[in-house]
């Protein structure tokens, strides 16, 4: 965790409102900039705009099908520090944004921030800006000095990564998939918190209309990092693309 920084994951514990039988009551914040994730393969464009067609439903689930699936493994030996230096901007492999002399938290703010204000003197540094929550449907005025009200969600979580086979890997690759925008989203913090290192079947955004989107996110990491979902997972990621 980043004590001064935004977070990576929060509080424990999946609230009603955020699970996969949640109602999804919310509507999604129209920012006109969030793109659909199925044209966003390697997640440099913002936002997590919604699936709604049937044809691209279809796709979806074409996708979705291709991810690997097997149990979930212990969490023995995780640490943050396994996936290396938090935000860091030399990761190794080539990963989207990296080696562009900002770290990675700064650019997803970047990124999918509207009205971004820097420290001054520099380009990196995000002080303030507005966030357009796909998650919850919220419009966040957001500044550095209540950081935590944002967060960077890893939509596969570290954790999970670990325990699904990352547990494996070279430190390296564990070091791209952390700092990959494919894999990060900035959102509430407090809904990030309760999401903590949950797969599909137990935690989706409460916002209905995007679950589908993130199911798709979810599995266009796995995909890329080979890196499987428990069979629950799946059928749940399915399950939002259906019809």
């Amino acid at each position: 965790m980043l004590a001064a920084g935004l977070t990576l994951t929060g509080c424990k514990g999946v609230p009603p409102s955020a699970g996969a039988g949640a109602s999804g009551s919310a509507v999604p914040a129209a920012d006109g900039r969030s793109v659909n994730p199925l044209d966003n393969p390697d997640g440099t464009k913002p936002g997590l705009a919604a699936i709604t067609s049937a044809a691209d439903k279809s796709k979806a689930r074409a996708l979705i099908q291709k991810v690997a699936t097997k149990g979930r493994g212990p969490k023995t030996g995780y640490s943050r520090e396994q996936f290396g230096y938090a935000w860091t901007d030399s990761v190794p492999g080539s990963v989207p944004f990296a080696h562009n002399g900002c770290d990675s938290r700064n650019d997803l703010l970047k990124r999918d921030g509207e009205d971004v204000r820097f420290r001054e003197g520099s380009r990196c540094v995000v002080v303030a800006m507005t966030l357009h929550d796909p998650y919850t449907g919220k419009t966040i005025d957001w500044k550095k000095a209540r950081a935590t009200q944002v967060q960077i969600d890893h939509v596969m979580p570290l954790s999970y990564d670990w325990q699904m086979g990352a547990a494996h890997w070279a430190k390296g690759k564990r070091e791209d998939i952390a700092n990959d925008p494919l894999n990060l989203i900035p959102v509430d913090g407090p809904t990030n918190g309760a999401k903590s290192d949950s797969g599909p079947a137990s935690w989706l955004p409460p916002v209905a209309q995007v679950r589908c989107s993130y199911a798709v996110r979810v599995a266009q990491v796995s995909l890329k990092y080979d890196l499987p979902v428990t069979s629950a997972d799946k059928a749940a990621m399915l399950k939002q693309c259906a019809g």
